[in-house]
């Protein structure tokens, strides 16, 4: 009742059913949404007001760049606002980076340039290039296998079947 949100208070209970925590008290959906908007009241009042202020137009703007500098060519960044990219831009290492399916080809050219760029490393004796290469050929593999999936995933059509009227009956016996 002090506004922790109820799927909150089930995992600070360890209940491993939400129905376990509501039984402890009759809980309405009014009482709820009230509850909750109190528990975010107290939690902004320990914030800075400052952060709840109007952003000026330098700030807005800045934001919505953010979002057009993280497209990139095989995908989107989903780095947070105002971080910086801790891989230095070498974004097939990066697991912030979110594969495009539909640029999969592109990915695919790009693995095998990596390939070839590690034949001719290791062909030339350039060690150090070789480990840096081996490392973004097993992030584009990783990335390729990210686009499989998410296809895998969407082009897949899960048949859950019909239920027959003697699966759902509700079934007496005498006995």
């Amino acid at each position: 009742m002090n506004g922790m949100p109820p799927h909150i208070a089930q995992l600070v209970a360890g209940h491993r059913v939400i129905d376990t925590t509501m039984g402890y008290l009759a809980v309405y959906p009014r009482e709820v949404i009230e509850a909750h908007r109190a528990f975010i009241a107290r939690r902004r009042a320990t914030r800075p007001g400052e952060e709840y202020r109007t952003p000026t137009d330098e700030e807005w703007d800045s934001f919505l760049g953010h979002f057009e500098k993280r497209k990139l060519s095989i995908g989107t960044c989903g780095r947070a606002f105002s971080t910086p990219c801790i891989h230095e831009h070498a974004c097939l290492r990066c697991a912030m980076l979110r594969p495009d399916p539909a640029e999969r080809p592109r990915l695919v050219e790009i693995r095998d340039n990596l390939t070839d760029r590690i034949a001719e490393a290791k062909r030339e004796g350039w060690l150090g290039e070789v480990e840096g290469l081996e490392t973004s050929l097993a992030g584009a593999e990783h990335k390729l296998a990210q686009m499989d999936a998410a296809t895998a995933r969407t082009a897949t059509a899960v048949d859950l079947g019909m239920p027959g009227f003697t699966q759902i009956a509700g079934r007496a016996s005498d006995t």
